[in-house]
């Protein structure tokens, strides 16, 4: 039982940044806009983060660095997307690029150098409790952070008006706009949310996952794994985050799986990872088929089972909104 209890800690672990990054561009497609910056921006806020750390020996201090930078790189992409009515697409993969490639020129001074770390967290009272104890009683900050965000994020979106408005703009802008929203202020402001819990994770992966700084970081292709546990997910803060979570599973199955096949080369155990992901995507999708709607409308019981995953887009994701054309 402790063993099982310390696998799942050390999912919870790896886990905990792509929680909060697929939470973030949750929010942000929620509202409509795709952000493609994902794997750069987790890249150059973790370098940030780790710089800043280093520099002021506070980590605390680098995380809000990180937050900062990942805030200001879906600023970027919101402005010139929402407002300046370029395409969200070119201009997240231009930003990707350039995020990464400014990453590692800026962060070549602190590469390989010892720094602080957020350490860990200890919750008196319960380390001897069964399970429990070495599930929770103590791990990373990021890992409690991540299931509050969970539930902050669920709680936002389907229990508050803020969040009715959020929905809102994803799904109907035009509907929005004429009940009196500002749709484009509402959009930007969850890119810049969304853009924030994604710096967040940057920063977890160099002050506490995979503490430290060089090339390469270890988060590489982090931001595109997100992008694919959100459509995994529904577009569902919980659902996603079980997604997140389920991949960091894979990963920790590939370190024990090393093991058992030694024969095997190690590199194959640490793609597998993304395959397995696409795999499981693909399988999802066939939802979406007109046979398999057709044999699930033939048996009830599988129509209720499928109502609880639904992997529906919001219907405005990606498109432009201009209230002066009403378009």
């Amino acid at each position: 039982m402790e063993i099982f209890a310390l696998t799942l800690a050390g999912i919870f672990m790896a886990g905990a940044p792509l929680v909060l990054a697929t939470l973030g561009e949750t929010l942000t497609e929620k509202a409509g806009i795709i952000n493609l910056s994902l794997d750069g921006s987790i890249l150059l806020s973790a370098m940030t983060a780790f710089a800043i750390s280093t520099t002021f020996d506070n980590p605390w201090l680098g995380v809000l660095g990180g937050m900062g930078v990942g805030a200001l790189i879906a600023g970027v992409l919101g402005i010139i997307g929402i407002y300046l009515g370029q395409s969200q697409l070119a201009v997240g993969f231009i930003l990707t690029l350039l995020c990464r490639d400014l990453a590692y020129f800026l962060g070549h001074s602190f590469s390989r150098q010892p720094g602080p770390d957020l350490g860990m967290w200890t919750i008196p009272g319960i380390g001897d409790i069964t399970f429990i104890g070495p599930l929770f009683g103590s791990q990373s900050p990021v890992v409690y952070l991540s299931l509050f965000a969970i539930f902050l994020c669920w709680w936002w979106m389907y229990r508050t008006e803020g969040g009715i408005r959020l929905r809102a703009v994803g799904e109907s802008p035009r509907a929005a706009f004429g009940r009196g929203i500002r749709v484009r202020l509402v959009r930007l402001c969850y890119c810049l949310a969304g853009g924030a819990l994604v710096g967040m994770a940057g920063a977890a992966y160099s002050l506490a996952v995979k503490p430290g700084w060089g090339r390469p970081q270890g988060c590489e292709g982090a931001g595109w794994i997100v992008l694919a546990i959100v459509i995994f997910g529904g577009w569902h803060p919980v659902r996603a985050a079980l997604g997140a979570f389920f991949f960091a599973a894979i990963q920790i199955s590939g370190i024990y799986l090393q093991d058992v096949f030694p024969s095997i080369p190690a590199p194959v155990f640490q793609v597998a990872p993304f395959p397995i992901m696409i795999l499981t995507l693909l399988a999802m999708n066939t939802g979406r088929m007109g046979w398999v709607q057709d044999f699930v409308r033939r048996y009830p019981f599988l129509k209720n089972a499928s109502k609880g995953w639904s992997v529906e887009a919001p219907a405005a994701l990606g498109e432009d909104f201009n209230p002066k054309k009403g378009l």
